[in-house]
């Protein structure tokens, strides 16, 4: 359905056309009434969801009938469906023309009563997936272990009734400030597809400052078109130009050097529908993990490789990570939990899979291998390693434990952030600090690295202690393994984010490193979602 004739459907809503023409007196008013309380009630008997509603009103309606309450609500249900692709929401799913035709074509009350659950139904899966979004996060990639939080499908519709019915039905999209500003950057992108973009692609592998010729002056118009460059004449790589190119780079995670390689180009040629599908998956995204993040939260975006501490919406301390490898074992999960204490001076203990994987070999080529690692048996207790034929294990029999004491060269550096979950993923200082200078950085075996972790612990620690500093660096100095409880446990997000704005306005993009969201698009586009302008 085009703008234009979703105007036309919305202009020509009526109470007459849709009016359930129930009988008013008499015996034959009664058998109407027992008729559509019998197809209510036959119609609802498919959902615990709506029997149980109907149930409780004793299967009288809520949508048809000429009433005008009931003609309001009708109508804010059927515009808000047909408004529902403004959301990013599939319209095969939400249409109101054939929600209109069902209930014209009920002519006996039986019948009646039976659609008049059909738009009950229509109501709560707008209402799902306004509210929680449309797909179920783990289905589309396992690694999304995020636990939605949607609202009572039963509560939602006992309300209802009560309720101003478009408000009500607005309301239940997220209410973030994230959520308001992709949907601005949707309707932008939108328009300017319909526009005709960003004009030609960029040819060649790689300009920078200095040079001239058609390449330049493509890369120039691009710029210009995207808002990077002020319109300019010259077709010489120049300062400004340079900038531009820097800008263009800082906002989609590259490293900002001014030079346009390869992988700068990459994401200059991807078009405004690329970049739209991308704010589709996050508006998608953003449904998804809509409820209350805490006034103070630690933010993990894993796309753009960085760890954030934010107070009340504004970021106040920002450091940059490295996160899981690519392999299938090894990516960061998506979840969210609360970060209740830290570990200064940790043991580390590798994780079993770890041990089977990467070690066990070692062992069986060379007893001594891994010297640095702690061989213990189910009690604890130290192994003599040239008494042990580790030949004879497999991954499913090997009975020892591995771990590495407190130390400089402890794979968990100085300082762990625990955050007690399912997948053992925490955040933790590492001695390979070379790591965060590269501009894509997934080399963990899942758990998120960072560059500063002393300096995030400081503010973490400054809510609690006059001395932050003082206090991390006595028990750094002790070198014994300490645990110390934050007395205000704090909310941390691993979200993945390949689209997302900044608090005073912009949009961002990041490559899809793990292809999560490419696989997130391919769903959403099998709901009927399109990356195309809202044509009016």
């Amino acid at each position: 359905m085009t703008m234009t004739s979703r105007r036309r459907f919305l202009a020509g809503l009526s109470a007459g056309a849709l009016a359930a023409s129930l009988p008013a007196t008499g015996a034959t008013a009664l058998s109407a009434v027992t008729g559509f309380r019998q197809g209510v009630a036959e119609a609802a008997a498919q959902s615990d969801v709506l029997a149980a509603f109907y149930r409780g009103r004793s299967f009288e309606g809520i949508w048809t009938g000429a009433d005008d309450a009931v003609v309001a609500r009708r109508n804010a249900l059927l515009a808000a469906m047909a408004e529902a692709p403004m959301h990013g929401l599939g319209g095969q799913r939400h249409d109101p023309e054939a929600l209109v035709r069902r209930l014209q074509e009920a002519r006996s009350p039986y019948d009646q009563g039976r659609a008049e659950v059909e738009v009950s139904q229509a109501f709560l899966r707008l209402a799902g997936d306004l509210n929680a979004g449309m797909l179920v996060p783990s289905k589309v990639d396992p690694h999304i272990k995020r636990e939605v939080l949607a609202a009572d499908p039963l509560g939602i519709i006992t309300v209802l009734p009560e309720e101003e019915p478009v408000s009500f039905i607005r309301g239940l999209a997220p209410a973030t400030p994230e959520y308001a500003r992709l949907l601005r950057e949707k309707i932008r992108l939108e328009e300017l597809i319909a526009n005709g973009g960003w004009g030609r692609e960029v040819a060649g592998t790689a300009y920078e400052p200095g040079q001239d010729g058609p390449g330049v002056i493509a890369l120039r118009d691009r710029l210009i078109d995207m808002g990077y460059l002020t319109p300019t004449a010259t077709a010489r790589y120049d300062a400004a130009m340079t900038q531009a190119v820097r800008a263009f780079q800082a906002e989609h995670g590259l490293a900002a050097d001014g030079v346009a390689g390869s992988g700068t180009l990459e994401q200059v040629n991807l078009s405004p529908t690329d970049r739209l599908r991308s704010v589709l998956v996050a508006l998608e995204r953003e449904r998804w993990n809509a409820g209350p993040r805490g006034a103070r939260h630690v933010w993990v975006n894993l796309t753009d490789f960085s760890a954030m501490i934010v107070d009340d919406e504004v970021p106040t301390f920002r450091t940059r990570a490295v996160i899981g490898g690519n392999a299938e074992d090894r990516q960061t999960p998506e979840f969210s939990d609360l970060m209740q204490f830290m570990v200064i001076n940790p043991s580390w203990f590798v994780p079993r899979s770890i041990i089977v994987k990467e070690y066990l070999p070692q062992l069986q080529s060379n007893p001594n291998a891994a010297g640095h690692l702690r061989i213990t048996d189910s009690s604890g207790r130290a192994i003599d390693r040239g008494a042990v034929n580790f030949g004879a294990y497999t991954p499913s029999n090997f009975p020892f434990a591995m771990s590495q004491p407190p130390g400089d060269s402890n794979a968990l550096g100085v300082v762990k952030f625990m955050f007690p979950n399912p997948w053992n993923i925490y955040l933790h200082d590492t001695p390979a600090k070379d790591l965060f200078q590269r501009e894509t950085r997934a080399f963990s075996h899942g758990c998120v690295r960072l560059a500063d972790p002393r300096d995030f612990a400081y503010r973490l620690l400054a809510r609690q202690t006059s001395d932050p500093q003082g206090f991390f660096q006595d028990k750094l100095r002790s070198g014994a393994e300490t645990r110390v409880n934050l007395d205000q446990p704090i909310p941390v997000h691993l979200e993945y984010r390949t689209a997302f704005t900044n608090v005073r306005g912009g949009l961002q993009f990041r490559r899809d490193v793990y292809g999560r969201d490419g696989r997130i698009w391919a769903a959403l586009e099998a709901q009927g979602v399109e990356a195309a302008p809202l044509q009016g």
